[in-house]
């Protein structure tokens, strides 16, 4: 994006002009954050729910076939995750925070492209976990990559089980009917909180509660700035919403906000 660009586009320079007054920047992420790394999101044509339905914790608690037919998932879409890297939208985060501008990441992502495009890993806040670690759910200590676990899974055609306690292992991921983890809830609201600028980015701010984070920023008197390519919920309690994709926003923000 030129130069010219901006100087042609008020709501570009509002963004800018609010970036560079922000003295705590928080981001807040969802799926369209990281379609532009070939992840595709979930509720659109062609999303992955349209696909294959995720089977819900109950499910997935359920017995063998309920674990199976998670692990069948699993072994469909987590090779997108293993190719994916990041985006500019996730390198231009990386260049905020190496800048001192940006205090952290709040995401509902899964897929760890945060951390690969610089934001180090102590301050990203992982709403609905990660899918590279698996853990076992009854026992809680025994901790595995998720690639291990997949290849096992493919190689023997064994549901996995925890080899400490023969519980059922599942990704550090927040499956429907599963509660968040309360330390980074309640971490990533403090964040939000004390954000005078949260920027949301790619979310439809649908699904709660982490989509209520942002009326957080809104409620302690900060400021709110969406760019996503729908409309959002919060749109009208915005300082400024731009539809526009997400890598050529937050590279041409990183390139000025110096």
């Amino acid at each position: 994006m030129s130069t010219a660009t901006y100087s042609g586009d008020p709501e570009l320079s509002l963004l800018l002009g609010l970036v560079r007054q922000a003295q705590n920047l928080v981001v807040f992420t969802g799926a369209g954050m990281s379609t532009e790394s070939g992840i595709p999101d979930y509720r659109s044509p062609g999303g992955m729910w349209t696909k294959v339905e995720p089977p819900t914790l109950p499910e997935f608690l359920s017995g063998p076939q309920g674990r199976q037919r998670y692990w069948e998932y699993y072994r469909e879409f987590f090779p997108v995750f293993q190719k994916a890297q990041p985006n500019a939208g996730h390198l231009a985060l990386g260049r905020l925070y190496a800048a001192g501008r940006l205090q952290g990441v709040v995401t509902q992502n899964i897929d760890g492209l945060h951390q690969a495009g610089g934001v180090p890993a102590e301050r990203v806040w992982e709403l609905h976990g990660s899918a590279y670690t698996s853990v076992c759910l009854s026992c809680g200590r025994h901790e595995v990559k998720t690639e291990l676990v997949l290849g096992e899974y493919i190689k023997r055609g064994e549901v996995p089980a925890c080899p400490l306690c023969g519980g059922p292992i599942k990704p550090r991921t927040i499956s429907f009917g599963q509660s968040l983890d309360r330390r980074v809830l309640s971490e990533a609201a403090q964040m939000c909180a004390q954000a005078d600028l949260l920027l949301v980015v790619g979310s439809s701010l649908v699904v709660t509660p982490a989509a209520d984070l942002p009326r957080l920023t809104l409620d302690s008197g900060g400021r709110l700035a969406i760019v996503n390519r729908q409309p959002t919920g919060l749109d009208r309690q915005a300082s400024v919403v731009l539809a526009r994709p997400a890598g050529e926003v937050l590279s041409w923000i990183a390139d000025q906000a110096k």
